[in-house]
């Protein structure tokens, strides 16, 4: 039976990768990469990289596919996400077809398959869908949240608190609600609509590559800056990932 591996390769730094996700990606008879479009082919960059680095015979094991944009125009937020992966799907289907009998490919996920994307669900829609028969494994990568805490040299917790993780959309939906909270996937900047301005933020963006920007501080104090200073390095690379840790309280307090 054909077999994938879904692998985590961290969030740019190709020193991210694990012992374990090298050899699975030498093992896979062909590695998927993604290309995004305008504005992105930076993302791709990276992963060719890492491809490059790892892989000890990468010529005729690498292929790329284009990611369809997401289509927002008279749909729900859940709805355009549903028909995204089901066009998606669709690709990744064409792509394990295509493996030899019993053989196996590997599809590189920024970060760690587990949190905030959707490989896991798109090759489980896949496989529901009954087109072509496989098995897959996911092998885990550093977070985002775990370079953001790295770099800013800082524990995520507070002493005997929870964290919450959660997203951009939701955290100006919902506002701040633990005593830390971990957002991701922030294209609205909702940390600036936050009426805490004693809380702290933790940013960075671009974590782990060259480009790697961090600030933190009191909300209230450089909430602006940050602003700015993402709206400049988005216009300078025509892209940016970021994620940022907001916190309220101290360790110990009751």
């Amino acid at each position: 039976m054909k077999h994938i591996n879904i692998i985590g390769i961290g969030t740019g730094n190709p020193e991210h990768l694990t012992i374990q996700a090298i050899n699975a990606m030498n093992a896979a008879d062909m590695v998927f990469l993604p290309v995004k479009g305008a504005g992105k082919e930076e993302l791709a960059e990276i992963r060719r990289e890492i491809c490059e680095r790892y892989i000890s015979q990468p010529a005729g094991r690498i292929s790329e596919f284009a990611v369809p944009q997401r289509q927002t125009t008279d749909k729900t937020y859940a709805q355009s996400v549903d028909t995204w992966h089901g066009e998606i799907a669709r690709i990744y289907g064409e792509l394990i077809s295509g493996l030899p009998d019993d053989g196996s490919g590997a599809f590189l996920v920024w970060g760690d398959p587990s949190l905030y994307d959707s490989t896991i669900r798109i090759i489980e829609r896949v496989r529901r869908e009954g087109r072509v028969a496989f098995d897959y494994s996911v092998i885990p990568g550093i977070t985002s949240i775990q370079a953001l805490a790295a770099s800013h040299r800082i524990p995520v917790n507070l002493v005997g608190k929870p964290i919450e993780v959660t997203t951009g959309r939701r955290l100006a939906q919902d506002g701040l609600l633990a005593d830390s909270t971990v957002v991701m996937l922030d294209g609205e900047q909702a940390f600036a609509k936050i009426d805490d301005p004693d809380a702290e933020i933790f940013w960075g963006a671009y974590l782990g590559t060259k480009d790697e920007i961090v600030r933190s501080g009191r909300l209230g104090d450089i909430a602006t800056d940050i602003l700015t200073l993402r709206a400049e390095a988005r216009q300078r690379h025509g892209w940016i990932m970021d994620i940022y840790l907001l916190r309220k309280g101290r360790d110990f307090d009751e």
